[in-house]
C-alpha cells in the first residue's frame, strides 16, 4: 500500500479504474438468453371439418407415431402433412387433391 493513501480496514478492495465487476452467473445468463432469443412465430388458431375416415387415419398415425416412442399432437401431423405436401411436384400435388373425397362447405347440423 502507497503511504499516502489512507488505510481502508473493514472494507473490500476498490475496484480498478474502468473495470466493471462481475456479477455470478451474469455470462451464463447472458449466453442463455442469446440462445433463447429466436423470434416467435405467431400462431394462428382454426378449425375445420374432417370426414370421420380421416379424422380415424389422425389417431391410427397418432398411433404409429407412439411406436417410435414419439408422443404426437393433431396439429403436429397437420403441419407434416403440409411440409409434405409442399414438396410435391405440381402433378403429384394435384393427384392427391383430386383423390380427397369433396366435403359439403360450411358446419354439420346438429342431430337433435
Amino acid at each position: 500500500m502507497k503511504q499516502d493513501q489512507p488505510k481502508r480496514e473493514g472494507r473490500k478492495p476498490l475496484a480498478a479504474p474502468g473495470k466493471k465487476k462481475a456479477v455470478p452467473g451474469s455470462r451464463a445468463r447472458v449466453a442463455v438468453a442469446a440462445v433463447e432469443a429466436p423470434k416467435k412465430d405467431k400462431l394462428i388458431r382454426d378449425s375445420f371439418t374432417l370426414p370421420r375416415e380421416d379424422f380415424e387415419l389422425i389417431a391410427t398415425l397418432k398411433d404409429r407415431a407412439l411406436d417410435f416412442k414419439r408422443p404426437t399432437k393433431k396439429s403436429e401431423l397437420l403441419r407434416a402433412g403440409l411440409q409434405a405436401l409442399a414438396k410435391l411436384e405440381p402433378a403429384a400435388l394435384r393427384a392427391a387433391l383430386e383423390a380427397l373425397r369433396p366435403l359439403k362447405a360450411g358446419r354439420p347440423k346438429n342431430k337433435p
